[in-house]
């Protein structure tokens, strides 16, 4: 009998009906030579503290740092999952073979490694790797199971991870609590939980703490249209462009000159100096008011622009946060449900490109969305284009992006027809031509004070017709007025009072995103996706460590926005260890992670530099005599 063992009861009965297992029994489905049963999520956990010794009941600051000789699991406390497990423990003892079924990525393979130790499986083990549900999906799988032990470096990542949150979490948490923590305030602390919150709480400091500066913008009015000063950057401006430039190219392991690249800065530095008082603007208002307004150079440039990426999790997620205003868990569980009822693939994943074997299925696909036949029919009449862009299979481990399987969905709710509408739109959006389009730019000056216009003119929508109706978020987009060097005339210049704007607080879409980037906001998505290898937590677990954060008391939610609370402000400034709290350094840690998966990373070499990291942190805090403390 070969026994198969899925990670929620609706999987188990989609993989019993592809298997012929159709007679239902208590846990688990039977038929053709099969038993598919099914775990509810994680049955096994990590023992606790005190499952090791008596002495590690009682919090202790003299126990510290807690590090059992060797890891054990057990059972989590729950009937439910008592007799669950007892089912799976029997038909497993008289299998002659298990798939394991569990969810294709890191967790899923830890959840169920860990069924098996606890039931003390010894039959061979196979592995189940799909990415859809769909009955082909499923059939295509069964065809090409592989040994198990072609994922043991994804077992040892899963339980790297898990060993390092219980050694620092259970660690940390008792020593910052026993120290600081005032009327028995437990001071939560975790791996990616903490520097989270420190983003959160640098963000609000930088914002409570900001003091806005007045300035003045000089501006004129020219035949209808409106031309700005050329403002000269600061050294520290052009320095910040050039560190992006310069971290850009290392990224994509290109030589980079600072020298070089600061001359080319300087050289195209031109402008007045940004004006700071009213009284400066004034004079230089005063000095042209009078003089013509003369165009100097038109300058017209073609350009085109790629279609939107494909979303992984964290960029599906911003994006309903910012169109729709859905909650980031809400997302997830709603592109879990859309995955479950076979209409979209794998949700937890963290890339934007496609494999190159998912090519040839991409027009089948295409064909079952039928609601969108209007924008899928030009595409069916010659070969889809397969660009680099999309298709590149070092871009994807596990899995890939997340896209509709063709499968035609039905009974959906609102916020799932939202979602789906999304995936199917970037879906299609990527086998449309670029966007063509040209940029004019326009200067001119005035009594020796240069200005400048520019204006952007769409020649061919290209996949911008997949999102026709929604609204743009170029602001360049506007056509200009033809201009001709030489021409001259009089204006309407005007000097603008301004003031200098706070950083935005984060939303849970933008701080998804920041968590992914470990806390640097990165537009350009090619390098976004290269530091996605430094991001702390992982695509599905980010979600629930936001809502830890707030169950905590940690942090709240202002309107659309995340703020500190006092007690996540107090906590962040009470843990003076950067190693708990840097996104940065956590980051590094989550590419060690990855790298373990990649067997690029010895899984002992990382849990033995985390009980040193433990160690330090403990040290530190045990030798701080200060007597501050949380209430």
């Amino acid at each position: 009998m070969i026994v198969c063992i899925a990670e929620k009861p609706s999987v188990a009965k989609e993989i019993a009906e592809v298997l012929g297992a159709r007679s239902r029994h208590d846990g688990y489905f039977e038929g053709n030579g099969y038993q598919v049963t099914w775990t509810f999520g994680h049955l096994c956990t990590l023992k606790e503290p005190h499952d090791y010794t008596p002495m590690w009941q009682r919090w202790n600051l003299s126990s510290l740092p807690m590090i059992p000789p060797r890891f054990g699991i057990k059972l989590i406390d729950d009937r439910g999952i008592e007799k669950q497990f007892s089912i799976i423990e029997r038909i497993m003892k008289n299998a002659d073979m298990i798939v394991n079924c569990g969810d294709a990525g890191q967790e899923g393979e830890l959840i169920q490694r860990w069924v098996m130790q606890k039931a003390q499986a010894k039959c061979p083990v196979k592995r189940l790797w799909v990415s859809s549900l769909t009955e082909e999906a499923i059939r295509e799988g069964f065809a090409n199971l592989k040994d198990q032990s072609e994922y043991q470096p994804l077992y040892e990542a899963g339980l790297s991870r898990a060993i390092g949150d219980w050694l620092l979490g259970m660690n940390a948490t008792r020593l910052y609590t026993l120290k600081y923590g005032k009327n028995r305030q437990v001071l939560s602390i975790g791996r990616v939980q903490t520097p989270t919150l420190a983003l959160i709480v640098k963000r609000q400091h930088e914002i409570d703490n900001f003091v806005p500066q007045q300035y003045w913008l000089l501006r004129t009015l020219y035949r209808n249209t409106v031309f700005n000063a050329i403002l000269r950057k600061s050294d520290d401006e052009l320095m910040a462009e050039i560190e992006k430039q310069k971290e850009k190219a290392e990224k994509k392991g290109q030589p980079f000159d600072v020298a070089e690249a600061w001359k080319k800065a300087e050289a195209a530095n031109a402008g007045i100096e940004p004006i700071a008082s009213e009284e400066q603007g004034t004079s230089i208002l005063d000095h042209i008011m009078e003089e013509p307004f003369t165009v100097t150079s038109v300058e017209k440039k073609e350009g085109k622009e790629l279609p939107p990426p494909l979303f992984d999790l964290g960029l599906l997620q911003g994006e309903c946060d910012r169109k729709y205003g859905i909650p980031i868990d809400v997302t997830l569980q709603t592109i879990q449900s859309l995955y479950e009822k076979k209409v979209t693939t794998y949700p937890r994943v963290d890339t934007t490109y496609l494999s190159d074997d998912i090519y040839p299925k991409c027009a089948n696909i295409l064909k079952g969305l039928r609601d969108y036949q209007p924008l899928t029919l030009p595409l069916m009449d010659k070969p889809l284009p397969k660009s680099k862009k999309v298709f590149d299979n070092k871009k994807v481990t596990d899995h890939h992006a997340i896209i509709p399987t063709g499968v035609y969905p039905q009974g959906l709710t609102d916020i799932e027809k939202k979602v789906y509408d999304l995936i199917a739109r970037r879906f299609i959006a990527v086998f449309y031509p670029e966007c063509k389009f040209n940029t004019t730019t326009v200067q001119g000056e005035s009594a020796g004070i240069a200005f400048k216009t520019s204006g952007k003119t769409i020649i061919e929508q290209g996949w911008r017709v997949v999102f026709a109706g929604e609204p743009s978020d170029d602001k360049e987009e506007k056509e200009l007025t033809t201009f001709v060097v030489g021409e001259s005339g009089p204006h309407t210049p005007e000097l603008v009072e301004k003031w200098t704007q706070p950083p935005k607080p984060y939303t849970e879409g933008t701080l998804v995103r920041a968590m992914e980037t470990a806390g640097k906001f990165v537009d350009d998505e090619e390098l976004r996706d290269a530091m996605k290898e430094n991001g702390i937590g992982r695509p599905a677990t980010r979600a629930e460590i936001i809502k830890t954060l707030y169950k905590r008391n940690y942090i709240q939610k202002v309107k659309k926005n995340i703020a500190a609370t006092p007690t996540g402000i107090e906590l962040i400034a009470t843990i003076r260890n950067e190693l708990l709290k840097s996104a940065e350094l956590t980051g590094r840690w989550e590419k060690k992670l990855r790298d373990i998966e990649k067997r690029q990373y010895d899984a002992k070499t990382f849990i033995a530099e985390l009980k040193e990291m433990l160690q330090q942190v403990v040290n530190d805090v045990l030798r701080d005599n200060s007597t501050i403390g949380i209430k």
